[in-house]
């Protein structure tokens, strides 16, 4: 079996990161990123990257940091209302954005990974999204062409893998991350748990290793809130 488990971040990037390229990062929030991984994204200082992740952290966090290090050329993404920087390098022309419904997105990344070419939905028409697609009449609804979305590499966080790659994701933080992998060329991903071979149930497997190339340990995590509210007292 070869062996797909890797020392560091950095490591696990090495040959595999070029300028230019596409990649796929799961998350929702601050929730599942890789965030040893992004950092060590930041350290390549690759340019011009067109980043697939539903929205882009916030100004300190996640994607964040590698929008105020200027490599991100293009967020494809559902949603950007926290982070100040990519508002400001979007208005400034900077940073180009995509724009696509939570459920589209998800399902452009899923059927990317499935060979699946493009796929017809609701979502969006009638609005600005559907401006410039090919649209369709079934059962008397509008429907809109999306077509799907691959990457070049995917950063990936999970809770729990054997040495084979085979993923266990923890409640909220599995979000984009599956589809991100299947989605991709290369599948990095970051775990807080590595187990052996034949540790995990497989009824509990919800990624097969099939989909991962190179696997890190990162047990510090530090569980980042986006924003924190408290209750007045009185």
């Amino acid at each position: 079996m070869r062996n797909k488990v890797y020392q560091d971040a950095n490591q696990a990037l090495a040959g595999i990161i070029q300028d230019g390229q596409t990649l796929a990062v799961g998350g929702f929030g601050l929730c599942g990123i890789p965030e040893a991984l992004i950092q060590a994204l930041k350290d390549t200082n690759c340019r011009e990257l067109t980043c697939i992740s539903n929205n882009a952290g916030v100004d300190d966090y996640g994607l964040g940091i590698l929008l105020r290090s200027k490599q991100i050329k293009k967020m494809i993404s559902s949603y950007v209302g926290e982070n100040k920087e990519f508002e400001q390098q979007y208005l400034s022309g900077e940073l180009e954005v995509e724009l696509t419904p939570q459920g589209t997105l998800a399902e452009k990344l899923r059927a990317g990974g499935a060979g699946i070419p493009a796929f017809y939905t609701q979502a969006g028409v009638g609005t600005l999204i559907a401006e410039g697609k090919e649209t369709r009449i079934f059962n008397d609804k509008e429907y809109i062409l999306e077509p799907s979305l691959t990457a070049d590499v995917a950063l990936v966080k999970a809770y729990k893998a054997d040495k084979a790659g085979n993923l266990v994701f923890r409640k909220t933080a599995r979000n984009f991350n599956p589809e991100c992998a299947t989605a991709a060329k290369i599948t990095v991903v970051e775990v807080e748990h590595l187990v052996e071979v034949g540790t995990i149930d497989p009824d509990e497997i919800h990624l097969a290793g099939i989909y991962v190339d190179r696997i890190i340990v990162n047990n510090a995590i530090k569980k980042h809130i986006e924003q924190v509210t408290l209750k007045t007292q009185g």
